[in-house]
């Protein structure tokens, strides 16, 4: 689903012009984006949690020159956690793609 999928789904259910959908969508990522950015914690109920976490400094290997090290620095990253309905939401989805419930 693309950000205008999105946009087009909640027009259809709502009624709502499209710009103005759009605007709204796209603030709200915005300060998403904005907050997580600032090392802020995100929290949305029944979706999920987006925070920055760091990853510590450590040594990798080049698969095509194994006998070299390759350090790598440490760094921020974003980690999302999604929320108790979207796990198990998920979890119903079979190994195969399916989409039925798990028995």
């Amino acid at each position: 689903m693309t950000k205008r999928d999105l946009v087009m789904r909640i027009c259809n259910e709502t009624g709502l012009h499209q710009q103005d959908v759009f605007e709204v969508v796209q603030r709200t990522l915005d300060y998403i984006s904005e907050a997580v950015a600032n090392g802020q914690t995100v929290e949305l109920r029944n979706f999920g949690v987006f925070e920055v976490k760091t990853r510590r400094a450590r040594v990798g290997r080049n698969p095509n020159q194994p006998e070299k090290d390759v350090p790598i620095p440490q760094r921020s990253v974003v980690k999302f956690k999604p929320g108790k309905e979207m796990r198990e939401a998920v979890l119903k989805i079979s190994p195969n793609g399916d989409h039925s419930e798990k028995e």
